[in-house]
């Protein structure tokens, strides 16, 4: 019986704003990365996704991001690698705070959007987001992009270290994820993500643009919450994956 952790990025609202259908996706997801008032969220909308998440037993992850809500955190601000942490920390450390309130342990840090895809390659920015997790309290695991450096920094740093591939996005033959407005960035076709998972499972290798499959490790599968089709993609990847007997279980406990 195989094994897999089930991810999706909520609370990605704030005010009277809402992006997704957390409820309904709670019921699907093993594992939360909940928004920390970066990219998005705030302390009611944090509340709310939080208690959740708490009442449905799923496991709680900070997902903190550049603090470009007109950009959603697909962009790159200038920053030094010392301000970013200082930025993860703050986001972190804010949800930790809500989280006390509803009940509910933050378990584990994931990046979100241009932050996560900058700390893939650059050590330092990797560094830097690692030392912020490791000081905060709660022994925070890290949920990474598999083959990235942000995986090798945590790891190095001693901290608990999970990996995860993406439903529904491509990738490049180096591991890294298709730019989003690039041929073959999205996988809008729930069967065909499917098949690609269960795949992958099997084999160990991921399908890329332009190139031969290439070997990835993963504890953890995302699927997005933020797009149209984001709740009948995670109820069709649950279903399509337990019928070919694989068992979701979060990577950590709630």
């Amino acid at each position: 019986m195989r094994t897999i952790d089930l991810n999706s990025d909520l609370g990605e609202g704030f005010g009277p704003w809402t992006m997704g259908d957390d409820a309904a996706l709670l019921q699907v997801v093993t594992s939360a990365n909940i928004a920390c008032g970066g990219h998005a969220g705030d302390a009611d909308t944090m509340y709310a996704t939080l208690r959740r998440a708490g009442e449905r037993g799923v496991t709680v992850g900070a997902h903190p991001g550049y603090e470009d809500r007109a950009g959603f955190g697909r962009r790159v601000i200038p920053m030094t690698p010392a301000e970013i942490g200082r930025m993860v920390a703050a986001q972190v450390g804010a949800l930790q705070g809500v989280a006390s309130l509803a009940g509910v342990r933050v378990a584990y840090v994931k990046p979100h959007g241009a932050l996560a895809n900058l700390a893939a390659d650059r050590t330092d920015v990797a560094q830097a987001i690692t030392e912020a997790v490791a000081t905060l309290p709660g022994r925070l695991a890290v949920l990474a992009i598999s083959g990235t450096a942000l995986e090798q920094s945590a790891r190095a740093a001693g901290l608990a270290v999970f990996s995860e591939i993406f439903a529904d996005r491509g990738y490049l033959p180096n591991g890294r994820l298709v730019p989003r407005g690039q041929p073959g960035d999205m996988i809008d076709d729930a069967e065909a993500a499917c098949a690609r998972l269960l795949g992958f499972l099997d084999s160990g290798r991921m399908p890329v643009v332009g190139g031969a499959p290439i070997p990835l490790a993963a504890q953890s599968i995302c699927v997005h919450g933020d797009g149209p089709a984001a709740l009948a993609m995670a109820q069709a990847i649950r279903a399509g994956l337990g019928a070919a007997g694989v068992t979701l279980r979060a990577f950590l406990p709630g």
